[in-house]
């Protein structure tokens, strides 16, 4: 796995009926890898993964597999921690060359426990993992000493996904470990500020319906340019993957370039009257100044 670089969480596209399109999956995800990603993460949040049966969720992992000439990786969360373990497995046999490994759904509790739950799943397969935190999301908050720990036990741990929304955890995080793991930024309007901080790569979400802008903007912001101009017109935008509905945003933003349509999957509903309309006034007023990158 090429832990570094713009990583799409890739959306899962659905059909009128919500099953799933992968002739579009692979249309995608092949785009953003033209565009200047250097992978692709599916099922997680933005992928809709909670809603996916477990062979929904092989079968769009070999789609992109397939599809893409960049490393694939697999998002592992589940109720149970038998359950995330035999997805692991699943999706090493599938073909993909890492994990993302989040704490298990609904349940949080102490580190004795989350550590336990992590554990299994890092020791499940040989592939390389990536440890998301996201205490916003799943009420589980891996603390840089945590994470150093696991790091010290774990060999096949090789970047974590900070979502936090806390620029300074990726300093701690350093602190402890150095250059251990590869640090990514998982909060899209945090990514200039976290390469400031020393993160490597960016687990991105509106780069699903923007993939060159966000390749640009973290080319340039790792080379140390002077990106505010195009920050200041990408935030916005990149604000939408901060809110409860940021699926049906980011595949409303996809739908307003062309590369998508707004179809989730229940219990998300799409948008509608005033709240689709104060949406549409956001993007469609960024996409009107739209930089040439």
């Amino acid at each position: 796995m090429n832990w570094q670089g713009v990583i799409p969480a890739i959306t899962t596209p659905f059909r009128e009926d919500r099953s799933v399109d992968h002739e579009f999956l692979a249309k995608h995800a092949s785009w953003m890898i033209d565009n200047g990603c250097t992978g692709i993460v599916a099922l997680g949040s933005l992928g809709e993964g909670a809603t996916l049966e477990f062979d929904e969720k092989i079968d769009v992992l070999r789609t992109c597999v397939r599809a893409v000439r960049v490393p694939v990786a697999a998002a592992i969360s589940a109720l149970s921690t038998a359950a995330a373990v035999r997805l692991a497995k699943k999706v090493e046999e599938a073909g993909c060359s890492g994990l993302m490994v989040l704490p298990p759904y609904v349940y949080s509790s102490d580190w004795r426990e989350m550590k336990a739950h992590v554990t299994a799943v890092l020791r499940a397969t040989s592939l390389s993992c990536m440890l998301y935190n996201n205490p916003i999301a799943y009420r589980t908050d891996f603390l840089p000493e945590q994470i150093a720990e696991l790091a010290s036990e774990h060999a096949t741990l090789h970047a974590v996904k900070e979502s936090a929304a806390d620029v300074r955890r990726i300093a701690a995080i350093r602190e402890r470990i150095g250059q251990r793991l590869a640090i990514f930024v998982g909060v899209d309007d945090l990514i200039v500020e976290g390469i400031s901080a020393g993160a490597v790569g960016w687990i991105a979400g509106l780069v699903n319906a923007l993939p060159r802008e966000s390749a640009v903007l973290f080319e340039r912001a790792t080379r140390g340019e002077n990106v505010f101009e195009l920050y200041r017109w990408f935030l916005p935008l990149l604000r939408l993957d901060t809110v409860p509905k940021f699926v049906q945003l980011i595949k409303l933003v996809q739908a307003e370039v062309g590369m998508g349509s707004e179809r989730v999957r229940p219990p998300r509903l799409e948008l509608e009257g005033s709240e689709r309309q104060s949406a549409l006034g956001v993007i469609r007023g960024a996409l009107s100044a739209r930089p040439q990158v």
